[in-house]
């Protein structure tokens, strides 16, 4: 008999560690999910394209108007908006756990980063800041020349950001020790991706860099015909992107080669999502594409009723993205049809996060949204 008490408890303990390790993996730690801003949270399998119709908002934060996209992190909400402050929310409960004032001109439109336990977020101030992620309190700021609104990466011990100051940044992860810096023509909005050694990352002045990660030494460079917003996602070897001059463009990694580019009727400043072979990515000529990841050939298309500056995000074979027409939406992400859409009370500029049991995403309507299934159905 205590040699079956011994075996069930040792069991439970397996499964609780096991049920821990898969909620830290379908974590969302920062902008499109992670370094490579794939936009796919391959390890979250809550969300079904038969439960996601009775998704239902689980509840309302209270924030300025919000254009950053929230990182969802051992089940806490960070994120930022135009209020002047950072927060930390309980995910499950919407309860603030603490919050930052950044002080006048301190607006945050950068979206977070979350590694090591620390929350890395830009300000208009000009500054980088590294926070405490449990207590909130201030480890490090590191003033650059210009408004950050650069969503930071962190790879190996180095945080990465651009500046409106024309300038790409790298510094030392624990302490904000600058380590090196690349100028760029103009703004570097773009949030920069890290694969293989190698930043890639956008500027205003239409250019896609490539960058090496350790030094800062330039590799290629790549110019389209209007300022590059986008994050660029990496995967299968290639670089893709949208691009001010409309198009949605697929580079070579290595070399920075065009390999295909697929033509939207209007400018696209959001980030692509990468999954299932597929490239998901909004344009403001109010439509979302889902394109061939490695010929550029349309798949599909669904139109929205509003321009759509939302980076697309995907979990289990769903695409969530907002519009400017108030909605969020859910597509199937192999044959994009409306799977179910959601009334907020205000445009969405945010892009969507998707971790522990919720999509969570910003609005102008000045609140934080969390979207989950009712009780019953977890």
């Amino acid at each position: 008999m205590l040699k079956n008490s011994c075996a069930l408890l040792l069991l439970g303990c397996v499964l609780l560690a096991q049920a821990s390790a898969q909620q830290a993996r379908s974590d969302w730690p920062e902008f499109h999910y992670g370094n490579a801003r794939l936009g796919n949270n391959p390890f979250d399998f809550f969300f079904t394209p038969a439960n996601v119709s009775r998704l239902a908002v689980a509840w309302r934060f209270p924030t300025g108007q919000m254009v950053t996209s929230p990182a969802v992190v051992n089940g806490v909400v960070y994120t930022s908006s135009y209020d002047l402050h950072a927060y930390a929310i309980d995910a499950r409960t919407g309860v603030q756990i603490w919050s930052y004032l950044f002080g006048p001109g301190g607006t945050a439109d950068s979206s977070p980063a979350v590694a090591n336990g620390v929350v890395y977020m830009g300000a208009d101030t000009g500054s980088m800041y590294a926070f405490d992620a449990q207590t909130g309190a201030v480890l490090w700021t590191y003033h650059t020349g210009g408004h950050i609104g650069s969503a930071p990466a962190v790879a190996n011990g180095i945080v990465y950001f651009g500046s409106l100051d024309h300038y790409i940044y790298a510094l030392n992860a624990s302490t904000g020790a600058f380590i090196w810096r690349y100028q760029t023509q103009y703004y570097a909005a773009s949030p920069p991706s890290v694969v293989n050694g190698v930043v890639y990352v956008g500027s205003d002045d239409g250019t896609v860099y490539a960058l090496n990660a350790s030094t800062g030494v330039l590799i290629w460079t790549f110019t389209t015909g209007g300022y590059v917003f986008s994050a660029p996602a990496v995967a299968n070897g290639m670089v893709y992107f949208g691009s001010f001059d409309h198009n949605v463009y697929a580079v070579d990694a290595n070399t920075g080669r065009v390999v295909w580019r697929y033509p939207t009727a209007n400018e696209v400043g959001a980030a692509p999502a990468v999954a299932n072979g597929l490239v998901y990515i909004g344009s403001l000529d109010n439509s979302v594409y889902a394109l061939n990841a490695n010929t550029g050939v349309l798949v599909w298309s669904y139109p929205t009723g509003g321009e759509i500056v939302s980076s697309a995000a995907v979990a289990n074979g769903i695409v969530f993205v907002g519009s400017l027409d108030t909605y969020l939406y859910a597509l199937n992400a192999n044959t994009g049809v409306l799977l179910a859409r959601f009334a907020t009370g205000g445009a969405i500029e945010s892009s969507p996060a998707i971790a522990n049991f919720g999509v969570y995403v910003g609005n102008d309507d000045r609140h934080l949204y969390a979207f989950s299934l009712p009780t019953a159905d977890e």
